[in-house]
């Protein structure tokens, strides 16, 4: 973010973060949000200053939480030492890459979400319908952005495609190096609105933000020609002020998005697929074959699709799993603190 001064409203700043304080904290703390992770630290800002905070695997200072870009916390009016995280809006987050268990928050506050992919072999309806799930668990209005259409042999392909994942989202096809061709995302980005840009590594989004910032200040990486899959550009979580007020945040490409606690997001984005089970004969139908399958009748009658069907189910085990694996996680480590606690009140006295 630029070094010019903003209001709270400026930087995000809404009546239900306000609602949050006591009438002490709005006299003595000073909110700020966060505006850029790094490994190890953070950057929050007030408006007026940029304040640089070491984070911990437990989250920064006393607090119990990991703060992400997007969230706001409140600071000491003196020592400017984080008392408390406020309150989300919304919160974007996934499992952490790797064999390691351990959730990852991706972005908070945000309103909208654009689903970034592009008109070539990197465009997967599968992987789209995880994002999807994604913005629907956090209630957030999201718009599918299809890139690089000026590359593809026929862009409007690709939004067909893109139609039946959800029947009310908002599909826009663009080429992120023209200006006209971005204008019509324009309307998403009203003053103190807070974005976020998803996708693959190589989709276009960094070009994106330049177009539509009118600028060329960050590096954009070229595509490797033989799979159409991009090089990274953005390393860091950053949140950049737009020149129409809006507040977008950009986040390195996604490579691997696994789902965590979020079946009502699963649910959502397989309405026709849900409604349907709730017709099947049988509760722990397995829509194999039982008779009176709601589920079968249906792809016999071609009114369902398959590879949504098995994406459905393949989504909501995972998130279901995943859900367990960190609660299980949390019980070890809950129980290896009560261990220790005990062994250590043995020797006292």
């Amino acid at each position: 973010m630029n070094q010019n001064e903003y209001s709270l409203a400026e930087l995000g700043w809404k009546d239900s973060f306000r609602d949050q304080l006591s009438a002490d904290e709005q006299t003595n703390s000073l909110p700020a949000r966060v505006i850029k992770t790094h490994k190890g630290h953070l950057v929050v800002s007030t408006g007026k200053n940029e304040h640089l905070l070491q984070i911990a695997e437990t989250g920064v200072g006393s607090l119990n939480e990991q703060p992400t870009v997007g969230d706001w916390l409140l600071l000491d009016g003196e020592s400017l030492v984080p008392l408390r995280l406020l309150t989300r809006s919304s919160l974007l987050q996934r499992m952490s890459p790797g064999q390691e268990v351990k959730l990852q928050p991706i972005a908070a506050n945000i309103d909208t979400l654009l689903i970034v992919s592009s008109c070539n072999t990197e465009f997967n309806l599968n992987r789209l319908e995880r994002y999807i799930c994604l913005a629907l668990d956090a209630g957030i209005e999201f718009v599918m952005v299809l890139t690089k259409a000026d590359l593809a042999d026929n862009a409007e392909e690709f939004k067909t495609k893109a139609r039946q994942l959800h029947k009310t989202m908002p599909i826009m096809v663009v080429d992120a190096k023209d200006k006209d061709s971005v204008d019509c995302l324009q309307k998403w980005f009203s003053k103190g609105e807070s974005l976020i840009l998803l996708g693959s590594s190589g989709v276009g989004k960094t070009t994106l933000l330049n177009t539509i910032n009118g600028t060329e200040k960050n590096k954009t990486g070229s595509i490797r020609l033989a799979d159409d899959k991009g090089r990274h550009t953005t390393t860091t979580r950053s949140l950049h002020v737009m020149p129409s007020g809006a507040l977008l945040i950009d986040v390195p490409g996604i490579r691997e998005l696994q789902l965590h606690d979020c079946e009502a997001g699963v649910y959502n984005a397989f309405s026709e697929i849900v409604e349907l089970i709730e017709e099947c004969r049988f509760a722990d139908c397995s829509h194999t074959k039982e008779p009176g399958c709601a589920i079968r009748k249906a792809l016999d009658e071609d009114r369902i699709d398959i590879r949504r069907l098995k994406n459905y189910l393949k989504l909501l085990s995972e998130t279901l799993q995943n859900k367990e694996n960190i609660s299980e996680k949390i019980k070890r480590k809950s129980s290896s603190g009560k261990k220790k606690k005990q062994a250590k009140s043995k020797w006292i006295g």
